[in-house]
């Protein structure tokens, strides 16, 4: 059974920074595609992030550019992070962690992945 667990969510005020972890369990990464997503309270879940299962190419929703940095390590730590740099309040959302087999699809859709984390909490304050 694959699991997705994220972490490192919290509180913090506008222009801090947060980094996310996603450790995956019951499946190697090496072979699955990676990305982030997020939902904020009465909005549809958007595309954040994603990394390819080698590393070799990354894709940032247009908002998220500059400031957020998706990477992941191919090791026995199993884990996707996503780095959160100047953060804003309208980054305030849930975000989620999402695996795919690779394949050739689009990775900025939620349709493509496989397998997702249940979400940790940003709240970023004025």
């Amino acid at each position: 059974q694959v699991q997705l667990v994220e972490s490192g969510g919290g509180l913090v005020q506008a222009g801090g920074s947060l980094r996310l972890s996603c450790v995956v369990f019951g499946r190697t990464i090496r072979s699955c595609n990676m990305g982030w997503f997020r939902q904020a309270p009465g909005k549809e879940r958007e595309f954040v992030a994603s990394i390819t299962w080698n590393g070799d190419s990354t894709l940032n929703a247009n908002a998220e550019k500059g400031r957020f940095t998706i990477s992941r390590t191919n090791n026995a730590k199993n884990t996707v992070y996503l780095q959160m740099n100047s953060l804003k309040p309208e980054d305030t959302a849930v975000y989620y962690c999402a695996a795919a087999d690779v394949g050739g699809g689009d990775l900025s859709r939620a349709s493509e992945y496989d397998y997702w984390g249940q979400g940790t909490q940003v709240t970023v304050s004025s």
